[in-house]
């Protein structure tokens, strides 16, 4: 064999190293994002608390008022929202913040899986809302999201505004969600939303007393951070083998019993 394809050789070797290296450095990289993301939403208990108790049913400045829930808010004091059907044999519990890049990368991750087995109706998914960023970053997006959310269950239409929120959701220090004039143009993505009900809603801040007393719920059940994804009592989103199929299976297995 010749030196120069010798060299040749040896060089194409060289390249596909240095390719496969690169693959795994790319997905090293994504896997550090997604961690990075989960930090950013951990919640610090003692300081949140504290904005909580202090904001508790407060729109900025406004006076606290009644913890209004939802039209069809189910569970404990009414603070979850059910998307799929109430006979299903399993249910997943979230508790999401709209402003937390965490959870639109959970969502973007498992939302085809979500939809299908609610659709179909083997599984029940209860979202409960927090205001989590908000008491880390300051801001109200992640009280005027959730609220937004809960004036689009009034309407029927939670599932399709909570995808679209995650669609469009801000860098987490953009507090763009503290505008209730984006969350009623995002409003508008979803036929029949934006209606004179719905910006009432939104612009009153009817169920911000609601949030806050979910937020409240959050940090009681000893919750650290968001998404807290459960099912069958554990939360599948700290278990880092858990994947959208292995979901389906569970789902699946639980409807077989």
């Amino acid at each position: 064999m010749s030196e120069k394809n010798r060299d040749g050789k040896r060089t194409a070797r060289e390249r596909l190293a240095a390719d496969r290296e690169k693959q795994k450095t790319t997905e090293k990289r994504r896997r550090t994002l997604i961690v990075g993301a989960s930090v950013l939403c951990v919640l610090g208990l003692a300081a949140v608390i504290g904005v909580v108790a202090a904001n508790s049913g407060k729109d900025k400045g406004g006076k606290a008022g009644p913890a209004v829930a939802p039209s069809g808010a189910q569970g404990k004091d009414g603070l979850a929202i059910p998307v799929g059907k109430d006979g299903a044999k399993a249910t997943l519990t979230v508790w999401e913040d709209f402003r937390c890049p965490a959870c639109q990368a959970f969502e973007t991750a498992y939302r085809p899986t979500l939809h299908e087995l609610a659709d179909t109706g083997k599984l029940r998914i209860d979202y409960h809302l927090v205001r989590l960023i908000d008491g880390n970053l300051g801001g109200s997006g992640s009280l005027r999201a959730a609220n937004a959310a809960a004036c689009a269950q009034d309407a029927g239409k939670f599932r399709d505004f909570h995808d679209v929120l995650y669609a469009n959701q801000p860098k987490e220090s953009d507090d763009a969600f503290g505008s209730d004039a984006k969350l009623i143009e995002l409003a508008g993505k979803v036929p029949g939303l934006d209606t004179p009900a719905f910006r009432s809603c939104v612009r009153k801040g009817t169920h911000n007393s609601w949030v806050d007393k979910s937020h409240k719920a959050f940090a009681a059940g000893g919750y650290n951070g968001t998404p807290t994804v459960l099912f069958d009592g554990k939360n599948i989103y700290a278990d880092q083998t858990m994947t959208p199929d292995k979901l389906k299976k569970r789902v699946e297995d639980a409807n077989k019993g």
